[in-house]
């Protein structure tokens, strides 16, 4: 596919997307975030378009896409209003799959991969502890190796949409650990979430009402060799693959949730008058909101630029890394400044600015923090020693 082919597909993936997502409006986010109810007609309506199935192979059912058109669809998605709510409901059939699409056996993929890119089946993607935090290489959940496959024990945290998972992409211990190794030992699997042997209690948080975050204890798990993905204690190394997308793709939603908010502030301060002018006239009020478009701007240049490296295979990791940290930093301040444009009123959930700030300050802690961003930079650009 020519440079020019690429742009035109990514704008085609732009329009349609943007269409499809703004039939869902602001209103109808407020209800779900209001009722914590999950927003399976939204899905269903991506599902409709083929948009489920978008980086899943033409041969599994998908439609094919490269990294920079699916980032283009998030961004869209969270730009609409929808922002993390909209974003995580879909981000989960887009990304988590990604270890079967490389690294999966060809009959594991043609059994999963089709179900996932039509929204029959949705995934968890079952990786941080409580007790590792940062540090996977710590993490305690085990499988054992028995007749036939493997029995698992252990406990995960913030795990997104446990409460509606059909399975769930699960890392666990399957070797020791070594400190020469760290790393090695872990294993993929794709694992189902059976209610026998799985327990799933839902936490209570700050934003992102409608999709459900979860603790998930694991008791006796019995999971298929077939269910096993790639080869046993090199699962790590598998997850490291979809880390500078899923980076990217963070950085894409919280620039469109920063966009959204931009919108809202820059409408109300175009109508809200006080001392007989629109408040948009006062430098105080225009100039950072102008600031944060040129961020936003920026940030999207530099996501849409490591989105590009990693369709061409190249080298992304820094650039990743990048566009995390700005996309992150871009919209928490858009939303912020947004927030304080509204005065007051930015309280009122009508005006679906807290509902946005919310849930764009997530981003500036997971997928992983703004200070592990610095730290990766120092050490693996320029050549600091290693800092934690």
């Amino acid at each position: 596919m020519t440079v020019t082919e690429t742009e035109g597909n990514i704008e085609l993936v732009r329009s349609a997307t943007r269409e499809l997502a703004r039939k869902f409006d602001n209103e109808y986010w407020l209800e779900k975030d209001r009722k914590h109810e999950y927003p399976w007609d939204f899905i269903k309506a991506f599902a409709d378009g083929g948009w489920l199935g978008a980086m899943i192979p033409e041969e599994y059912g998908g439609i094919g896409l490269g990294l920079q058109e699916a980032a283009v669809m998030m961004n869209e998605i969270a730009a609409s209003g929808a922002g993390m709510s909209g974003g995580s409901a879909i981000h989960f059939y887009v990304f988590p799959p990604a270890p079967i699409v490389r690294h999966g056996s060809e009959e594991m993929k043609r059994k999963y991969l089709p179900k996932l890119a039509t929204g029959e089946m949705l995934t968890a993607f079952a990786i941080t502890e409580p007790t590792a935090g940062v540090d996977t290489s710590r993490i305690r959940t085990k499988a054992e190796k028995v007749d036939g496959g493997w029995v698992i024990n252990g406990q995960k945290v913030f795990i997104t949409n446990a409460q509606n998972a059909h399975r769930m992409v699960l890392l666990a211990r399957t070797s020791p650990r070594r400190d020469d190794k760290p790393l090695y030992g872990m294993t993929i699997f794709f694992a189902e979430m059976d209610p026998e042997h799985v327990t799933i209690r839902e936490i209570d948080k700050l934003g992102r009402a409608a999709i459900d975050t979860n603790e998930v204890f694991i008791d006796n798990l019995f999971v298929a060799d077939e269910d096993v993905v790639g080869e046993v204690d090199k699962g790590f190394y598998y997850i490291l693959d979809g880390l500078n997308p899923e980076r990217i793709v963070v950085a894409m939603e919280g620039i469109g949730l920063g966009r959204a908010a931009l919108e809202i502030g820059t409408e109300y301060a175009k109508n809200r008058v006080v001392f007989d002018r629109p408040i948009g006239q006062n430098q105080a009020v225009a100039h950072p909101l102008a600031d944060s478009w040129i961020r936003l701007e920026a940030a999207e240049r530099m996501a849409m630029h490591a989105a590009k490296l990693f369709d061409e295979q190249k080298e992304c990791g820094p650039e990743s890394a990048a566009a995390k940290f700005l996309g992150a930093e871009a919209g928490f301040e858009a939303c912020d400044r947004a927030f304080s444009t509204l005065g007051g009123y930015a309280y009122a959930r009508e005006y679906h600015i807290e509902r946005l700030w919310r849930e764009v300050r997530l981003l500036r802690n997971a997928p992983f923090s703004q200070e592990m961003v610095c730290n990766y930079i120092s050490q693996q650009v320029l050549g600091l020693p290693r800092s934690y």
